[in-house]
């Protein structure tokens, strides 16, 4: 039956698209429901990093893009090596904290989540520990949380989030939006920048945006971080251990973090020794982007690129036996996969059928799809791309993502969340316009959504970039389906449950008239900036990196 499937979707890449008008690419659900399918299904065993799944997904994505008719990169495949270390902690790692005389070793797992990001397979600590409030340096805010206080050798202990808004000021960092400042991960860089021994993050559920569960599980598995220069040690505390470790070495957790929330804020010594050893497996392991490229079709244009991207990985299959695979799925009790259907089978399926019909239907400008490899492990093919792009960033217009789509019907909105920042924005309203739909109403970035996927490595680089329309991600009732509204946005709610679950899982009886809406207007917008006659362009103070754009 696989066998079948197999067939069946890699034929789809030779079919022509029936009703598709001359010099107008058009997407059809056939093809897109049929990649989403089989990218979705146990054979891929989650597409997870370092398994065997992704390494069948990879294959399956070229094979794919030379059916198409995808040009190769410039060594003549579709692949581009990305170099990942992956660390897993051992039993018997642990973080002890000397107070006052006393030793408190916070249980691993309950308490305290710990890892390596430093390559070595042990790494033993003794260090003193340090709050620094949000350990945000943020010039344009005129906010710096270290003071010039050399953190090198010492153990960081931060809040997650930023600094709050205030009556006085209440759109400072973003008011109550997440900026990047309040990013984990800009968290942990920033430890490393300074040369820190390591650092741990405060957990709260409305802080961070999702319960201890989500970094629970992530630092349960094996982790993964390009190689080079990581923390020694990094995690995360939960708020209960950090208030009684706090109140053991004579501090208020509580009247400090009210301190932070000022920009008189200064680093705190709370007279605690970290020690400890931590035992990790590292292993080296290569993946790959995969990627292909639609030639432009101006003589002086096609030197420059608009690039569609959408991260083929998930979080692939979990550690067990022969035996416990081959037994009955019973409410997903022996569901070893992660099978990521909607995150991201979808992008990477739309991509494939977006690219069948650019193909066909080449623009002014060069058009590059691109899939990047281990997104879900902190946006890791998307930066090694732009550490060795495929086409020259200052010659890339922008960047189109597609990441968790929508699989409950037509809107007659288009999200574009992100887009403001630029004049995507401008060229999204053009296009949605065209298509009779408008553009959704602009919400706050609660959760910090624009930071979370490939596109924001291609906006810190400076290119233009967005993720298009995700509903997935407005469940709570920023699209207007044309079709049954409020058991759609039921739809989307319920779907939280699955998000990063073994059952988000390919069911054949999804709507997918909105997905292929979604891809059609991506499909759109990008044809809109391939033939406009200027590269789209930052708006003032939105711009993220420094690259010297082409005009």
């Amino acid at each position: 039956m696989r066998l079948t499937m197999f067939a069946l979707a890699a034929g789809l890449a030779f079919q022509a698209t029936a009703h598709a008008q001359a010099g107008q690419p058009v997407v059809t659900e056939a093809p897109l429901r049929a990649h989403l399918s089989f990218l979705a299904d146990d054979l891929f065993e989650g597409r997870g990093t370092g398994q065997r799944g992704g390494l069948l997904a990879v294959r399956y994505l070229e094979t794919q893009a030379a059916a198409i008719g995808l040009k190769p990169l410039a060594d003549g495949t579709y692949r581009q090596s990305v170099k990942i270390e992956g660390t897993k902690l051992l039993p018997g790692s642990a973080l002890s904290f000397d107070i006052a005389g006393k030793t408190v070793t916070p249980k691993v797992g309950e308490e305290i989540l710990i890892g390596t990001m430093s390559g070595k397979q042990d790494v033993a600590i003794d260090a003193p520990l340090v709050f620094v409030g949000y350990g945000a340096e943020a010039p344009e805010e005129k906010w710096d949380d270290y003071k010039g206080l050399d953190v090198k050798g010492k153990v960081l202990v931060m809040m997650v989030n930023d600094p709050q808004p205030t009556l006085d000021e209440p759109n400072r960092f973003a008011g109550k939006a997440y900026t990047y400042y309040g990013r984990w991960l800009y968290k942990f860089e920033e430890a490393v920048r300074r040369g820190a021994a390591g650092a741990l993050l405060i957990h709260t559920t409305p802080s961070a945006s999702y319960p201890w569960s989500v970094p629970a599980n992530g630092f349960g598995h094996e982790r993964f971080h390009l190689k080079g220069k990581g923390n020694p040690v990094e995690g995360w505390l939960q708020e209960d251990t950090a208030r009684s470790l706090f109140a053991a070495a004579g501090f208020d957790l509580d009247k400090l973090r009210a301190a932070a929330e000022r920009r008189d804020f200064k680093p705190v010594d709370l007279n605690t020794r970290v020690h400890g050893q931590l035992r990790s497996s590292v292993r080296q392991i290569e993946e790959f982007n995969v990627a292909g490229i639609v030639p432009g079709t101006d003589a002086s244009l096609k030197e420059q690129a608009v690039i569609y991207s959408a991260h083929w990985d998930h979080m692939g299959m979990d550690e067990a036996s022969a035996a416990d695979r081959t037994k009955p799925v019973d409410n997903g009790q022996h569901d070893h996969i992660y099978n990521g259907a909607i995150d991201n089978a979808s992008g990477t399926a739309a991509l494939l059928v977006m690219a069948a019909e650019a193909v066909k239907h080449p623009a002014k400008r060069t058009q590059v799809f691109l899939w990047p490899a281990a997104e879900e492990q902190g946006l890791l093919g998307a930066a090694a791309y732009v550490q060795n792009p495929a086409w020259p960033l200052d010659k890339t217009t922008a960047d189109l993502n597609l990441d968790s789509m929508n699989f409950v019907g037509k809107t007659s909105d288009i999200g574009v969340a992100g887009a403001e920042r630029s004049s995507l924005y401008e060229a999204s309203g053009a296009v949605a316009k065209k298509m009779g739909l408008t553009l959704a109403p602009a919400i706050p970035d609660l959760s910090g959504a624009f930071f979370r996927a490939d596109h924001f490595v291609f906006a810190k680089a400076g290119i233009p970039a967005f993720n298009v329309g995700s509903a997935v991600f407005s469940g709570d009732g920023h699209f207007t389906f044309v079709k049954d509204l409020e058991a759609s946005r039921a739809k989307l709610v319920a779907f939280k449950k699955d998000y990063h679950q073994v059952t988000d899982e390919y069911r054949p009886q999804w709507d997918l008239s909105g997905m292929v809406q979604q891809a059609q207007f991506t499909l759109n917008l990008g044809y809109y900036v391939a033939n406009a006659p200027a590269m789209q362009t930052w708006k003032a103070g939105e711009a993220f990196g420094k690259v010297k754009r082409a005009k």
